[in-house]
């Protein structure tokens, strides 16, 4: 039997040139294409196994490739791949879950407290020659804040959810959660007591800090839009490290160009790359990084690994992490 031929479509945003893929290529023949923009049924056409993380996979491109068996998200996300459809072709997918849970945890307070310290400006001022000019030993050219007694607002207790709950504790600041629904799963017990669960308009008006940690879905697609906005203190800030589509941007840039809110810390944009005009580029008051908090090198080496033993589990009968197609439940 001829080896099984493994497509990768977006290789580059997870190797960088820097990780091995030999976890997967005991498993068949592997094609790694760094990128597939516009390529997407070319470089599939005729595999029986694909991978991707950002490259789309629509019911057209499902419906072009009928050699289709398995798809392996890259990404614990599942928004690039059209569910319905591969369920209908009976093509099973899987993701990849908690593989960055503590990159972007980490990402979330690497933020955060570049603000609150404002390290950029100082590291700037020093640079500038502002210390060497100075006729004091010490000298700030911001304000500087202390977490602690501070109240961040956790939208979203999954993995990362947690693990920012739990660092959010370690500061010293109270900690509350938008009360999940009704047949949500039981917080962990080391953490149901430090969490106080709140309806998700009161975490927003409660919120010094509100970070942002939930699933793009149709029902929480623009969740911070004007309303809740208007809700929140004048000096908080908002926190996106989840998904750019949770976060109505214009909405959010009138409140910036208002004087209102004491920072927007983003990691995610509603279109990424992000396009001339972008409401949210160059606001007052708002650092973007270009979606890296999930990029840690331990990582990315996580989400390698866990894609192989996915590819491996399929080939022997017994997938895993199935989010669409048979066994899915779907």
């Amino acid at each position: 039997m001829p080896p099984h031929r493994i497509v990768v479509l977006d290789a580059h945003a997870i190797d960088l040139a820097e990780l091995s893929w030999s976890c997967l290529d005991r498993l068949g023949r592997v094609e790694l294409h760094p990128r597939s923009a516009g390529c997407v049924v070319d470089h599939a056409r005729g595999a029986p196994l694909v991978l991707t993380n950002k490259a789309v996979l629509d019911r057209a491109t499902f419906e072009a490739l009928p050699e289709l068996r398995y798809v392996g998200l890259l990404s614990t996300g599942t928004n690039v791949v059209d569910l319905e459809a591969a369920h209908a072709r009976g093509v099973v997918v899987t993701n990849v879950p908690d593989y960055a849970a503590r990159s972007v945890a980490q990402h979330v307070f690497a933020l955060l407290l570049a603000h609150t310290n404002r390290v950029a400006e100082h590291a700037r001022a020093v640079a500038e020659g502002a210390w060497a000019a100075s006729p004091d030993f010490s000298f700030t050219v911001a304000p500087l804040r202390e977490l602690a007694g501070r109240t961040l607002g956790v939208v979203g207790l999954g993995s990362i959810g947690r693990l920012v709950a739990e660092l959010g504790v370690a500061h010293g600041m109270r900690v509350i959660a938008a009360r999940p629904r009704p047949d949500a799963p039981a917080p962990r017990t080391d953490l149901a007591a430090a969490v106080e669960r709140v309806p998700l308009d009161e975490l927003f008006a409660a919120a010094d800090v509100l970070s942002l940690h939930c699933p793009l879905v149709p029902e929480t697609r623009q969740l911070v839009d004007a309303r809740r906005l208007a809700l929140m203190k004048p000096d908080a800030v908002l926190v996106n490290t989840a998904r750019g589509g949770l976060v109505d941007e214009a909405a959010v840039r009138a409140e910036l160009d208002a004087g209102r809110l004491g920072a927007v810390l983003l990691d995610v944009l509603s279109v990424e790359p992000p396009v001339l005009g972008s409401p949210l580029l160059g606001a007052p008051r708002c650092v973007v990084t270009p979606h890296v908090a999930w990029a840690t090198r331990e990582a990315r080496a996580r989400l390698i690994e866990r894609a192989a033993a996915n590819v491996e589990a399929f080939l022997a009968g017994r997938p895993r992490n199935v989010v669409a197609g048979p066994g899915s439940g779907r």
